[in-house]
Protein backbone atom coordinates (compact mmCIF):
# COMPACT_ATOMS: atom_id res chain seq x y z
CA UNK A 1 0.00 0.00 0.00
CA UNK A 2 2.86 2.37 0.86
CA UNK A 3 4.53 1.52 -2.43
CA UNK A 4 1.36 2.42 -4.28
CA UNK A 5 1.13 5.79 -2.51
CA UNK A 6 4.75 6.52 -3.42
CA UNK A 7 4.16 5.71 -7.06
CA UNK A 8 1.05 7.88 -7.12
CA UNK A 9 3.06 10.77 -5.65
CA UNK A 10 5.77 10.41 -8.28
CA UNK A 11 3.21 10.23 -11.04
CA UNK A 12 1.59 13.39 -9.75
CA UNK A 13 4.99 15.12 -9.59
CA UNK A 14 5.84 14.13 -13.16
CA UNK A 15 2.39 15.08 -14.43
CA UNK A 16 2.98 18.66 -13.32
CA UNK A 17 5.76 19.01 -15.93
CA UNK A 18 3.20 18.42 -18.66
CA UNK A 19 1.28 21.54 -17.74
CA UNK A 20 3.86 23.61 -15.82
CA UNK A 21 7.33 24.32 -17.23
CA UNK A 22 10.31 24.04 -14.89
CA UNK A 23 11.30 27.64 -14.13
CA UNK A 24 15.08 27.15 -13.82
CA UNK A 25 15.51 24.86 -16.81
CA UNK A 26 18.20 25.58 -19.46
CA UNK A 27 16.90 26.90 -22.75
CA UNK A 28 18.03 25.87 -26.20
CA UNK A 29 19.88 29.17 -26.54
CA UNK A 30 21.81 29.22 -23.28
CA UNK A 31 22.37 25.62 -22.24
CA UNK A 32 26.02 25.63 -23.37
CA UNK A 33 26.76 28.80 -21.38
CA UNK A 34 25.01 27.39 -18.32
CA UNK A 35 26.87 24.09 -18.54
CA UNK A 36 30.15 26.00 -18.79
CA UNK A 37 29.45 27.47 -15.34
CA UNK A 38 29.51 24.00 -13.78
CA UNK A 39 33.11 22.98 -12.89
CA UNK A 40 32.64 19.43 -14.16
CA UNK A 41 31.62 20.64 -17.63
CA UNK A 42 33.83 23.72 -17.98
CA UNK A 43 35.90 23.80 -21.15
CA UNK A 44 38.15 26.57 -19.83
CA UNK A 45 38.57 28.07 -16.38
CA UNK A 46 37.74 31.79 -15.97
CA UNK A 47 40.62 34.22 -15.53
CA UNK A 48 39.15 35.51 -12.27
CA UNK A 49 36.87 33.38 -10.10
CA UNK A 50 33.92 35.47 -8.88
CA UNK A 51 32.21 33.67 -5.95
CA UNK A 52 28.88 35.25 -6.92
CA UNK A 53 29.11 34.05 -10.51
CA UNK A 54 30.96 30.77 -9.94
CA UNK A 55 30.10 29.64 -6.38
CA UNK A 56 30.92 25.98 -7.00
CA UNK A 57 34.31 26.81 -8.53
CA UNK A 58 35.11 29.23 -5.71
CA UNK A 59 34.31 26.49 -3.22
CA UNK A 60 36.63 24.04 -4.97
CA UNK A 61 39.40 26.63 -5.05
CA UNK A 62 39.06 27.26 -1.34
CA UNK A 63 39.46 23.53 -0.76
CA UNK A 64 42.61 23.44 -2.90
CA UNK A 65 44.17 26.34 -1.01
CA UNK A 66 43.10 25.19 2.44
CA UNK A 67 46.19 25.77 4.59
CA UNK A 68 44.93 23.42 7.30
CA UNK A 69 45.49 20.33 5.17
CA UNK A 70 48.81 18.41 5.14
CA UNK A 71 51.51 19.86 2.81
CA UNK A 72 51.47 16.74 0.64
CA UNK A 73 47.75 17.06 0.03
CA UNK A 74 48.02 20.77 -0.74
CA UNK A 75 50.93 20.19 -3.12
CA UNK A 76 49.01 17.46 -4.95
CA UNK A 77 45.96 19.69 -5.40
CA UNK A 78 48.18 22.48 -6.73
CA UNK A 79 49.82 20.02 -9.10
CA UNK A 80 46.38 19.00 -10.40
CA UNK A 81 45.44 22.66 -10.76
CA UNK A 82 48.63 23.29 -12.72
CA UNK A 83 47.91 20.30 -14.94
CA UNK A 84 44.47 21.71 -15.72
CA UNK A 85 45.99 25.04 -16.72
CA UNK A 86 48.63 23.21 -18.76
CA UNK A 87 45.97 21.32 -20.73
CA UNK A 88 44.35 24.65 -21.52
CA UNK A 89 47.79 25.89 -22.71
CA UNK A 90 47.68 28.55 -20.01
CA UNK A 91 51.34 27.97 -19.21
CA UNK A 92 51.81 31.12 -17.13
CA UNK A 93 49.17 30.03 -14.62
CA UNK A 94 50.49 26.48 -14.73
CA UNK A 95 53.90 27.78 -13.63
CA UNK A 96 52.26 29.69 -10.77
CA UNK A 97 50.41 26.57 -9.57
CA UNK A 98 53.45 24.28 -9.79
CA UNK A 99 55.56 26.89 -7.99
CA UNK A 100 52.96 27.14 -5.22
CA UNK A 101 53.04 23.37 -4.88
CA UNK A 102 56.83 23.35 -4.54
CA UNK A 103 56.64 26.04 -1.86
CA UNK A 104 54.70 23.61 0.33
CA UNK A 105 57.99 21.70 0.77
CA UNK A 106 56.20 18.41 1.21
CA UNK A 107 58.13 15.27 2.04
CA UNK A 108 56.88 13.36 -1.01
CA UNK A 109 59.96 13.43 -3.26
CA UNK A 110 58.12 11.71 -6.08
CA UNK A 111 55.56 14.53 -6.06
CA UNK A 112 58.30 17.17 -5.94
CA UNK A 113 59.96 15.53 -8.93
CA UNK A 114 56.71 15.72 -10.88
CA UNK A 115 56.19 19.37 -9.89
CA UNK A 116 59.69 20.31 -11.10
CA UNK A 117 59.25 18.32 -14.31
CA UNK A 118 55.83 19.79 -15.05
CA UNK A 119 57.02 23.31 -14.35
CA UNK A 120 59.96 22.67 -16.68
CA UNK A 121 57.47 21.71 -19.39
CA UNK A 122 55.44 24.89 -18.83
CA UNK A 123 58.59 27.03 -18.96
CA UNK A 124 59.66 25.19 -22.11
CA UNK A 125 56.45 26.09 -23.95
CA UNK A 126 56.77 29.67 -22.75
CA UNK A 127 60.25 29.81 -24.29
CA UNK A 128 61.99 30.14 -20.92
CA UNK A 129 64.66 27.59 -21.77
CA UNK A 130 67.05 28.45 -18.93
CA UNK A 131 64.31 28.15 -16.32
CA UNK A 132 63.09 24.92 -17.91
CA UNK A 133 66.61 23.49 -17.85
CA UNK A 134 67.05 24.46 -14.19
CA UNK A 135 63.80 22.71 -13.26
CA UNK A 136 64.73 19.61 -15.25
CA UNK A 137 68.07 19.53 -13.43
CA UNK A 138 66.29 19.90 -10.06
CA UNK A 139 64.00 16.97 -10.91
CA UNK A 140 66.98 14.92 -12.05
CA UNK A 141 68.77 15.65 -8.78
CA UNK A 142 65.85 14.19 -6.83
CA UNK A 143 65.31 11.26 -9.17
CA UNK A 144 68.25 10.71 -11.56
CA UNK A 145 66.37 8.26 -13.79
CA UNK A 146 63.16 10.30 -14.23
CA UNK A 147 62.55 9.94 -17.96
CA UNK A 148 60.50 13.09 -18.58
CA UNK A 149 63.01 15.27 -16.73
CA UNK A 150 65.91 13.77 -18.69
CA UNK A 151 64.13 14.29 -22.01
CA UNK A 152 63.23 17.87 -21.10
CA UNK A 153 66.79 18.66 -20.07
CA UNK A 154 68.13 17.40 -23.40
CA UNK A 155 65.50 19.36 -25.32
CA UNK A 156 66.38 22.56 -23.47
CA UNK A 157 70.08 22.15 -24.23
CA UNK A 158 69.31 21.67 -27.91
CA UNK A 159 67.12 24.79 -27.96
CA UNK A 160 69.93 26.70 -26.23
CA UNK A 161 72.33 25.33 -28.88
CA UNK A 162 74.45 23.76 -26.16
CA UNK A 163 74.89 20.52 -28.05
CA UNK A 164 77.70 19.00 -25.94
CA UNK A 165 75.52 19.28 -22.82
CA UNK A 166 72.55 17.88 -24.76
CA UNK A 167 74.64 14.83 -25.64
CA UNK A 168 75.65 14.46 -22.00
CA UNK A 169 72.01 14.54 -20.89
CA UNK A 170 71.11 11.94 -23.52
CA UNK A 171 74.03 9.64 -22.68
CA UNK A 172 73.21 9.70 -18.97
CA UNK A 173 69.54 9.08 -19.70
CA UNK A 174 70.26 6.20 -22.06
CA UNK A 175 72.09 4.38 -19.28
CA UNK A 176 68.75 4.09 -17.46
CA UNK A 177 66.55 3.94 -20.58
CA UNK A 178 68.72 2.43 -23.34
CA UNK A 179 65.86 1.70 -25.75
CA UNK A 180 63.78 4.84 -25.35
CA UNK A 181 62.95 6.07 -28.85
CA UNK A 182 62.64 9.74 -27.91
CA UNK A 183 66.04 9.79 -26.22
CA UNK A 184 67.68 8.10 -29.20
CA UNK A 185 66.13 10.67 -31.55
CA UNK A 186 67.27 13.56 -29.34
CA UNK A 187 70.79 12.20 -29.18
CA UNK A 188 70.95 11.86 -32.96
CA UNK A 189 69.67 15.44 -33.34
CA UNK A 190 72.15 16.82 -30.80
CA UNK A 191 75.05 14.96 -32.43
CA UNK A 192 74.05 16.23 -35.88
CA UNK A 193 73.86 19.83 -34.70
CA UNK A 194 77.11 19.51 -32.76
CA UNK A 195 78.95 18.32 -35.87
CA UNK A 196 77.40 21.10 -37.94
CA UNK A 197 78.37 23.72 -35.34
CA UNK A 198 81.95 22.43 -35.25
CA UNK A 199 82.08 22.51 -39.05
CA UNK A 200 80.75 26.09 -39.10
CA UNK A 201 83.35 27.09 -36.51
CA UNK A 202 86.14 25.64 -38.65
CA UNK A 203 84.81 27.44 -41.73
CA UNK A 204 84.58 30.69 -39.81
CA UNK A 205 88.18 30.37 -38.65
CA UNK A 206 89.37 29.67 -42.20
CA UNK A 207 87.40 32.66 -43.48
CA UNK A 208 88.71 34.84 -40.68
CA UNK A 209 92.28 33.79 -41.45
CA UNK A 210 91.74 34.53 -45.14
CA UNK A 211 90.32 37.97 -44.38
CA UNK A 212 93.23 38.64 -42.07
CA UNK A 213 95.65 37.75 -44.86
CA UNK A 214 93.80 40.02 -47.28
CA UNK A 215 93.92 42.88 -44.79
CA UNK A 216 97.62 42.35 -44.22
CA UNK A 217 98.26 42.34 -47.98
CA UNK A 218 96.18 45.50 -48.38
CA UNK A 219 98.02 47.30 -45.62
CA UNK A 220 101.38 46.23 -47.07
CA UNK A 221 100.36 47.45 -50.54
CA UNK A 222 99.39 50.85 -49.15
CA UNK A 223 102.65 51.16 -47.26
CA UNK A 224 104.70 50.07 -50.29
CA UNK A 225 103.18 52.89 -52.33
CA UNK A 226 104.12 55.44 -49.71
CA UNK A 227 100.52 56.53 -49.23
CA UNK A 228 99.90 58.44 -46.03
CA UNK A 229 97.03 57.01 -44.03
CA UNK A 230 94.47 59.31 -42.51
CA UNK A 231 95.72 58.21 -39.10
CA UNK A 232 99.12 56.75 -38.44
CA UNK A 233 99.36 53.03 -37.79
CA UNK A 234 101.06 52.08 -34.52
CA UNK A 235 104.24 50.03 -35.00
CA UNK A 236 103.99 46.36 -34.10
CA UNK A 237 105.72 44.82 -31.15
CA UNK A 238 106.36 41.25 -32.23
CA UNK A 239 107.96 40.34 -28.94
CA UNK A 240 104.86 40.86 -26.81
CA UNK A 241 101.80 41.22 -29.06
CA UNK A 242 99.54 38.24 -29.65
CA UNK A 243 98.15 37.34 -33.08
CA UNK A 244 94.74 38.66 -32.05
CA UNK A 245 96.22 42.03 -31.05
CA UNK A 246 98.11 42.26 -34.34
CA UNK A 247 94.97 41.42 -36.28
CA UNK A 248 92.97 44.02 -34.40
CA UNK A 249 95.62 46.64 -35.13
CA UNK A 250 95.67 45.78 -38.85
CA UNK A 251 91.88 45.80 -39.02
CA UNK A 252 91.79 49.17 -37.30
CA UNK A 253 94.27 50.57 -39.82
CA UNK A 254 92.12 49.46 -42.75
CA UNK A 255 88.95 50.68 -41.06
CA UNK A 256 90.50 54.15 -40.95
CA UNK A 257 90.41 54.18 -44.74
CA UNK A 258 86.63 53.79 -44.91
CA UNK A 259 84.32 56.72 -45.49
CA UNK A 260 81.75 55.70 -42.89
CA UNK A 261 81.98 59.05 -41.19
CA UNK A 262 80.53 60.92 -44.16
CA UNK A 263 76.85 61.76 -44.27
CA UNK A 264 76.15 60.57 -47.81
CA UNK A 265 74.21 57.30 -47.79
CA UNK A 266 75.93 56.17 -51.00
CA UNK A 267 79.35 56.55 -49.40
CA UNK A 268 78.68 54.62 -46.21
CA UNK A 269 80.71 51.44 -46.01
CA UNK A 270 82.97 52.07 -49.02
CA UNK A 271 86.54 50.92 -48.45
CA UNK A 272 89.81 50.62 -50.31
CA UNK A 273 90.55 47.13 -51.67
CA UNK A 274 93.27 45.26 -53.54
CA UNK A 275 92.17 43.43 -56.70
CA UNK A 276 93.53 40.19 -58.16
CA UNK A 277 96.01 42.12 -60.33
CA UNK A 278 97.48 43.84 -57.28
CA UNK A 279 95.89 47.22 -58.02
CA UNK A 280 94.35 49.37 -55.32
CA UNK A 281 90.85 50.77 -55.72
CA UNK A 282 89.87 53.71 -53.55
CA UNK A 283 86.58 55.38 -52.63
CA UNK A 284 86.77 58.98 -53.86
CA UNK A 285 84.35 61.77 -53.05
CA UNK A 286 84.06 64.87 -55.26
CA UNK A 287 82.60 67.94 -53.59
CA UNK A 288 81.20 71.01 -55.33
CA UNK A 289 80.85 73.52 -52.47
CA UNK A 290 79.55 76.26 -54.74
CA UNK A 291 76.38 74.27 -55.35
CA UNK A 292 76.47 72.01 -52.27
CA UNK A 293 76.56 68.97 -54.53
CA UNK A 294 78.77 65.88 -54.66
CA UNK A 295 79.72 62.82 -56.69
CA UNK A 296 81.07 59.57 -55.39
CA UNK A 297 83.18 56.86 -57.01
CA UNK A 298 83.24 53.74 -54.84
CA UNK A 299 86.18 52.05 -56.64
CA UNK A 300 88.56 54.52 -58.29
CA UNK A 301 91.51 52.51 -59.66
CA UNK A 302 94.83 53.96 -58.59
CA UNK A 303 96.16 53.99 -62.18
CA UNK A 304 93.19 55.90 -63.59
CA UNK A 305 93.48 59.62 -64.21
CA UNK A 306 90.99 62.11 -62.87
CA UNK A 307 90.22 63.46 -66.32
CA UNK A 308 88.93 60.05 -67.43
CA UNK A 309 86.28 60.04 -64.73
CA UNK A 310 85.48 63.73 -65.10
CA UNK A 311 84.82 63.25 -68.81
CA UNK A 312 82.19 60.64 -67.98
CA UNK A 313 80.75 62.49 -64.99
CA UNK A 314 80.29 65.73 -66.95
CA UNK A 315 79.55 64.28 -70.36
CA UNK A 316 76.19 65.94 -69.84
CA UNK A 317 75.89 69.09 -67.79
CA UNK A 318 74.29 68.47 -64.39
CA UNK A 319 70.90 70.11 -63.81
CA UNK A 320 72.30 72.25 -61.01
CA UNK A 321 74.88 73.85 -63.37
CA UNK A 322 72.58 76.54 -64.71
CA UNK A 323 75.53 78.72 -65.76
CA UNK A 324 77.03 75.88 -67.84
CA UNK A 325 80.44 76.29 -66.20
CA UNK A 326 81.16 72.69 -65.23
CA UNK A 327 82.77 71.50 -68.45
CA UNK A 328 85.60 68.92 -68.14
CA UNK A 329 88.16 71.31 -69.59
CA UNK A 330 87.16 74.06 -67.15
CA UNK A 331 87.34 72.05 -63.95
CA UNK A 332 90.00 72.52 -61.30
CA UNK A 333 90.71 69.87 -58.69
CA UNK A 334 91.97 70.24 -55.15
CA UNK A 335 92.54 67.81 -52.31
CA UNK A 336 92.43 68.73 -48.67
CA UNK A 337 95.13 68.12 -46.09
CA UNK A 338 92.88 67.46 -43.13
CA UNK A 339 95.59 67.87 -40.52
CA UNK A 340 96.89 71.17 -41.91
CA UNK A 341 93.46 72.30 -43.12
CA UNK A 342 95.01 73.26 -46.44
CA UNK A 343 94.02 72.71 -50.08
CA UNK A 344 96.43 71.49 -52.79
CA UNK A 345 95.68 71.65 -56.49
CA UNK A 346 95.71 68.42 -58.51
CA UNK A 347 96.44 68.13 -62.24
CA UNK A 348 93.40 66.39 -63.85
CA UNK A 349 95.85 64.43 -66.03
CA UNK A 350 97.42 63.00 -62.87
CA UNK A 351 96.62 59.47 -61.73
CA UNK A 352 94.98 58.86 -58.39
CA UNK A 353 98.12 57.12 -57.12
CA UNK A 354 100.27 60.16 -57.85
CA UNK A 355 97.84 62.36 -55.95
CA UNK A 356 97.83 59.97 -53.00
CA UNK A 357 101.62 59.92 -52.96
CA UNK A 358 101.77 63.69 -52.63
CA UNK A 359 103.88 64.53 -49.59
CA UNK A 360 101.06 66.57 -48.09
CA UNK A 361 98.25 64.26 -49.15
CA UNK A 362 95.85 63.82 -46.27
CA UNK A 363 92.72 62.85 -48.17
CA UNK A 364 90.96 63.63 -51.41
Amino acid sequence: MAQSDSDDGMDEFMDRFKSQRYKNAFTENDWEQEFNKIPMFMKTAPEEIDPQKYPELACLQSIIHDEDRPPEEQAKCLKDEGNAFFKEKNYEKAVVSYSAGLKKKCGDQELNTVLFTNRAAAHFYLGNMRSALNDAAAAKKIKPDHLKALIRGAQCCIELRNFPDALQWCDEALKAHPTDKKLLELRATADKHKRAAERDTRKAKVKEKKLHGQKEALLAAIKDRGVKLFQSVEPRQHSSDSEEEEEERSSAAIAQLSLDGLNSQEVTGAQVFLDNQGLLHWPVLFLYPEHQQSDFISAFCENNCFVDHLAIMFEELPPWDTDRKYLPQNLQLFFEDVEKEKLYQVDPEMSLLKALQHKSSGGL
